[in-house]
């Protein structure tokens, strides 16, 4: 029976593994990505319920507890998916990440107080892998809480730690001291001070880290939490969250490398810092008229415009307009307008969040530019509605050396015939930065919520 049950143990990990393959590979095509997502749930399903079948070391019957958590958690989760507005997806995903990392470190931490205790006798392999598993995900779980508090301002993104890289040198270090010490006399104090540490170095870690790079940091610490996993699966010699926090882990690795490609900055900087710390920019000393537009007169624009293009940033998040921007692309479209999106690899707050948005709203994907083709179709477009976004339009990336964005890839929007720009109020970006584009001569302000402005708008053109 035993035999028996180990193949289908095993069988059962390889099904869910490769779920786990065709979901991923499925979530990286839009029109896919859906199914893949649910496809990934069922790989994940299937490892969650086969390890009840695992026959328990010691012989305890730990099955009401693990009930327990199981309903707890899907209770929480479920909540959570249901309740949560698409504007603090990116919050959510930094609480996941945290969640997950705080889990690999308590695996650990539970793993390595059976060696203390003396309940099982371990090499300094094992011992190590144990310190790795508490090291990254303690750094996953502080870093990540920070990263929610900036993204939920509730932790004030200009809070600045003073010398940040040898204060987390420092603690690196004296991580490294009090896990070798504790890998060669096992005492408990040893463990606990890593610990505390390491949780530290998680805040210290991205605390300086200013909110343009937001967008980098979560797809970095997602990453982590899939490490995190991979160690714990180690621990525990099983092959299924091994591989599963590897596929996390190496597509989150992925994903940084390409968002630091899309701002042209390597992934030291990033964490060195540099966005959002505020800045003077070259140029601002001339004219500096804002000029402003009204719903009438850019309903006229855009009725007889050959070709619009809309530039989404968390602005258009915040206001929940989406809908009420699609609802304007299709009566533009049936009036025979040309209608795109240009799509920022790093606008919002978290990785392809306008793509989310924008999908939620119903919008054919085939309507979205990619951050290139935007750039071609500009010369010849006839209007650009910039709804919310800042930084990514901002021209002093390309022309002012001292900026702190200097150098990172934008939507040239400053090339089109009119260029209108829906915020709230001329409050700067994420990154801190003032944007030049304010006082070009063929921009147009629109202050308002841009929900409302957008409703405004398509009733003109409808009345027209």
């Amino acid at each position: 029976m035993g035999n028996y049950l180990n193949i289908f143990i095993e069988v059962a990990y390889l099904i869910g593994i490769i779920l786990f393959v065709d979901g991923l590979k499925k979530m990286s095509n839009p029109k896919t990505a859906r199914i893949g997502n649910l496809i990934g749930a069922l790989g994940m399903a299937i490892g969650i319920l086969v390890i009840l079948f695992v026959p328990l070391e010691s012989g305890d019957n730990n099955y009401i507890w693990i009930l327990l958590a199981l309903l707890i958690g899907g209770v929480i989760g479920y909540i959570a998916s249901v309740r949560v507005a698409l504007t603090a997806m990116p919050e959510m995903v930094s609480l996941f990440n945290g969640l997950g990392g705080g889990c690999s470190m308590f695996i650990g931490l539970i793993e390595l107080f059976k060696v203390f205790s003396g309940q099982v006798v371990s090499g300094p392999l094992q011992v190590t892998t144990g310190l790795f598993a508490i090291f990254v995900g303690a750094i996953t779980l502080t870093g990540s809480l920070v990263a929610w508090g900036k993204l939920s301002g509730k932790l004030r993104d200009k809070l600045r730690l003073p010398v940040p890289q040898l204060i987390n040198l420092v603690l690196l270090i004296a991580c490294i001291v009090f896990g070798v010490m504790f890998i060669r006399d096992h005492q408990l104090n040893s463990l606990l001070i890593f610990l505390v540490l390491a949780m530290v170095y998680g805040f210290t870690f991205v605390t300086p880290i200013g909110g343009g790079d937001m967008p980098v940091v979560i797809s970095l610490l997602n990453s982590f939490s899939g490490i995190a996993a991979a160690i714990s699966g180690l621990l525990y010699n099983n092959r299924f969250i091994v591989v599963g926090g590897i596929l996390v882990g190496a597509s989150g690795i992925i994903l940084t490398a390409l968002m630091c490609r899309a701002m042209n900055r390597s992934l030291i900087n990033v964490l060195i810092g540099g966005f959002g710390s505020s800045s003077a920019i070259e140029g601002l000393e001339g004219d500096q008229t804002i000029r402003e537009v009204n719903y009438s007169d850019l309903a006229i624009q855009l009725k007889y415009a050959g070709k619009v293009i809309v530039v989404p940033g968390y602005g258009l998040a915040a206001a929940q307009a989406q809908h009420a921007c699609y609802e304007l692309e299709k009566q533009l479209e049936s009036d025979g307008v040309q209608f795109y999106y240009g799509i920022h690899p790093v606008a919002g707050r978290m990785p392809g969040h306008m793509n989310v948005l924008l999908a939620e709203a119903q919008v054919p994907y085939d309507k979205l530019l990619d951050m290139e083709p935007a750039n071609e179709q500009f010369p010849t477009t006839d209007v650009v509605l910039v709804i919310g976004a800042n930084d990514v339009v901002n021209p002093a990336a390309k022309d002012s050396p001292g900026c702190p964005i200097y150098g990172m890839p934008i939507l040239e929007v400053d090339k089109a015939k009119t260029v209108v720009i829906l915020k709230r109020s001329m409050s700067a970006g994420y990154a801190g930065v003032s944007n030049p584009l304010f006082f070009k001569e063929n921009t147009r302000m629109m202050f308002g919520d841009a929900k409302d402005s957008l409703a405004k708008i398509k009733t003109e053109i409808a009345g027209m």
